[in-house]
């Protein structure tokens, strides 16, 4: 967004506000005109309606002028009491005092508004660099692959959890992770970064997935055995799928760590990547010995492969039943990555109603003829859902 596109969006709920605020001080004006002008006014109504005008102040004006505003009324209701000889009178000093709590209880109020407001405002700049830090956006391309990814958080107000994903180069081709780590929360958001930062670290050498996942598996355990978190050590894991593709092979390798397997969209038919051996999740491999298998699938031109998470296929509608990722998938298997994410992410908030349960990560990638180089391209985030003309949700969209 441009500076002259931030300026305008800055300025249009600003002059929105000035606009409204004509109602407040319209209102005491025509309140004190009415009852000074009228003659032989015995029973003025004005210091009885003047309390709507910071009332009405306080539900879009700043704190500094719904202060303003009270300040006016008062002076309103003082030229009202001089001009009808009331200012003694016992009566009209309650309706002042009164008018006076009225305009300091919703001055405060304003203030509190604001001050929530602005400490919301600095937490979602936090988590936003965090975000960025932690689960770097993936490049809308890498090598031959077009790639799009997606992140949904079900923390209400939260950019992050406990799911991650990343993707680095090799000499040879792109090597991919995506992974849920156990809870929510700021534990599941340290878990997932230590073994992104491990990955990031591993994956760009030329060893085997094995010995990668083995040494993934040594960075979770010897973390999570600190002993600020000896006690729970034994209940925090990590799954996990790591999958590696070159870039002149049309043979790809996968290992699972107790993941749900990706799904393969070819020829408009979606298929469940089959797993032979899959390992336990990581953090977990000093109860038993793991065996990382090494399972082979093709990878052609025009494929799409698409990694999630379990926060996505255990989404559930109002009826409990769990979201249909492979059904749905079928219906956009010949968009780009990009646009069957926007469609995927638009059906399954309006599948949910609108809020998640659990963190929910997805990536689509696609080989291509010809290498391309990376560029950066922001990943997806989460917007509200459309629906069709029926409610339902709308399923034939385009990015």
């Amino acid at each position: 967004m441009g500076l002259r596109q931030q300026f305008a969006h800055h300025r249009r709920p600003q002059q929105a506000s000035n606009a409204l605020l004509a109602l407040p001080l319209g209102l005491i004006v025509v309140i004190v005109l009415t009852d000074v002008l009228t003659p032989n006014n015995r029973l003025p109504m004005g210091p009885s309606l003047l309390i709507v005008a910071p009332a009405l102040a306080a539900s879009f004006a700043s704190t500094l002028v719904t202060g303003a505003i009270g300040a006016l009324a008062v002076v309103g209701i003082l030229v009202i009491g001089l001009d009808n000889n009331l200012l003694n009178t016992m009566n009209f000093e309650s309706q002042i005092i009164a008018l006076l709590v009225v305009s300091v209880i919703v001055t405060v109020f304003r203030y509190l508004r604001e001050r929530h407001a602005r400490e919301l405002a600095l937490v979602r700049t936090v988590s936003e660099t965090t975000q960025r830090v932690v689960l770097r956006p993936l490049p809308h391309r890498i090598g031959p692959l077009r790639v799009a990814s997606m992140y949904l958080a079900a923390q209400e107000h939260a950019l992050l959890g406990g799911d991650l994903y990343s993707a680095v180069r090799t000499p040879t081709g792109t090597r991919l992770i995506i992974g849920d780590a156990r809870g929510k929360g700021l534990t599941a958001i340290s878990d997932a970064a230590l073994l992104l930062g491990a990955f990031r670290e591993a994956a760009h050498r030329e060893a085997t997935l094995p010995d990668l996942m083995a040494y993934l598996e040594h960075s979770v355990c010897w973390n999570l055995a600190e002993p600020a978190e000896a006690e729970t050590a034994g209940e925090c894991f990590i799954t996990a799928a790591v999958i590696d593709i070159p870039d002149t092979a049309a043979l790809a390798q996968m290992v699972t760590c107790g993941h749900p397997p990706p799904l393969l969209l070819r020829d408009g038919q979606v298929t469940v990547l089959p797993v032979t051996r899959p390992a336990p999740p990581l953090g977990l491999g000093e109860l038993s010995r793991p065996d990382y298998h090494v399972d082979t699938f093709t990878l052609e031109p025009n494929d799409v492969l698409l990694l999630h998470t379990d926060g996505v296929t255990e989404a559930r509608d109002a009826r409990g039943v769990f979201y249909p990722l492979a059904e749905r998938a079928a219906d956009w298997a010949h968009e780009s990555p990009s646009a069957l994410l926007h469609c995927l992410r638009a059906d399954l908030l309006a599948y949910v109603g609108g809020r998640l349960a659990d963190d929910a990560a997805v990536i689509a990638l696609q080989p291509t003829h010809s290498h391309i180089e990376e560029d950066c391209l922001p990943t997806v985030r989460a917007s509200p859902a459309r629906r069709d003309g029926n409610g339902g949700p709308h399923r034939t969209c385009a990015p």
